[in-house]
């Protein structure tokens, strides 16, 4: 379906709109959302995607439509997985919590800028060259099995190469100075951590681009389509990260359900170019006898392997005691972070869930409660922030 310029020109109005009303009244003015307030416009923003995708398939057909949802679930599905590197960065430059909106929404700006650069680039490439289809189905291999290699400590470090070259070039005060970019230090003009974590943020997003632009292109060569869903699964993400809080260290099989998703529909765009066929060394240049997926099993399959994949994590004995385990250590880490927070409600809050994770610890089968004795840093963590609140309690 051919879309008339008035459409794309009313959908982009849209957007702006959208991320303009989420700065001037939810960023503007920094504050730590409630879980209340991110549920409620997380669900806002889903059902907002979900009404564009019905207007898309009354106006745009059936295909279109479908399309456009197995683009949404997917990119949806791989924009959660970034709120675990965004969370990384973000405890990694101690950001305080009231403040971590604008770093989001800055990263979810930043996103639709460059991935709308990466869409129309892969348009022009996919229509010059059909190889392309080869090289962006191995591109989704790759990363399917890089996704399930072990993790090690370095995959729970803010520490990439454009995070490097970032505090390389860019000095900054030691101090935030609320949500602002620049500060004024010993009469000089500096920047702040704001700046740095932002371009962190940013820069490591354009690798998280590398998987997700060919994973949508093996599902639609539709750029509008391409282009909407991209958009509107990265809406409402800044909420998503504060509804999460918690949640994101259940989810200990999201690696695998992305790793089968990716690896699926890298093979649909491996048939795909095999079905245009043009190279000589190919069947002597000929197109490939091959069968195709369609979008409607595509779209089974992505939903099939998300709902097993957070079922089997939430489910999971093991899922439970990690996200126990991370949780109390995240939460003892903050609570000792004097910068983490000023808001002394937020503080005994984190208190309050740490108390809750202990006892939560104290539950645990005894297979895992060994994993909770090897952990002798975040024993000493729990002990430090009680010592810490106690003498909060007696100044106060």
């Amino acid at each position: 379906m051919h879309v008339t310029p008035f459409a794309w020109i009313l959908t982009i109005v849209v957007i702006v709109a959208l991320l303009a009303f989420d700065y001037f009244f939810h960023v503007r003015h920094a504050h730590i959302p409630t879980l209340k307030e991110a549920a409620i416009w997380s669900s806002i923003y889903v059902g907002l995607a979900l009404l564009f995708g019905v207007a898309v398939l009354i106006f745009g057909g059936v295909d279109m439509g479908t399309e456009y949802f197995a683009g949404y679930v997917t990119e949806k599905a791989l924009s959660v997985d970034n709120l675990f590197v965004f969370l990384i960065i973000i405890s990694s430059f101690r950001v305080p919590r009231e403040d971590q909106q604008k770093v989001l929404l800055f990263g979810i700006v930043f996103s639709i800028f460059a991935r709308t650069g990466f869409i129309f680039l892969g348009a022009a490439l996919i229509n010059s060259f059909a190889w392309v289809f080869y090289f962006f189905g191995l591109i989704l291999l790759i990363t399917a099995g890089n996704l399930l290699r072990p993790e090690t400590e370095d995959s729970h470090s803010a520490d990439n190469f454009i995070i490097r070259i970032a505090k390389k070039f860019m000095h900054t005060t030691e101090q935030y100075d609320g949500d602002k970019l620049f500060t004024v230090e010993n009469g000089k003009r500096m920047m702040t951590p704001m700046l740095l974590v932002m371009v962190a943020i940013g820069g490591t997003d354009l690798l998280f681009a590398l998987d997700s632009i060919p994973a949508i292109f093996g599902l639609t060569q539709n750029v509008f389509v391409v282009f909407t869903a991209t958009v509107f699964s990265l809406m409402g993400l800044r909420q998503l990260y504060f509804l999460l809080d918690g949640l994101l260290d259940r989810l200990i099989y999201l690696s695998y359900g992305l790793a089968a998703i990716l690896a699926f529909i890298g093979v649909k765009l491996i048939l795909h170019a095999l079905h245009e066929n043009n190279l000589p060394f190919i069947n002597s240049g000929e197109p490939v006898n091959v069968i195709e997926i369609s979008t409607f099993v595509s779209l089974g399959v992505i939903i099939g392997i998300l709902v097993i994949t957070v079922i089997a994590s939430l489910a999971s004995k093991k899922g439970r005691a990690q996200s126990t385990i991370a949780g109390a250590r995240r939460h003892a880490v903050n609570y000792l972070d004097l910068d983490y927070t000023a808001d002394l409600a937020e503080r005994e809050r984190m208190y309050d869930r740490l108390i809750n994770e202990e006892e939560q610890l104290k539950k645990l089968d005894p297979k895992f409660k060994k994993m909770v004795r090897e952990e002798t840093a975040l024993l000493d963590l729990i002990k430090r922030a009680h010592g810490e609140h106690d003498a909060f309690l007696k100044q106060n």
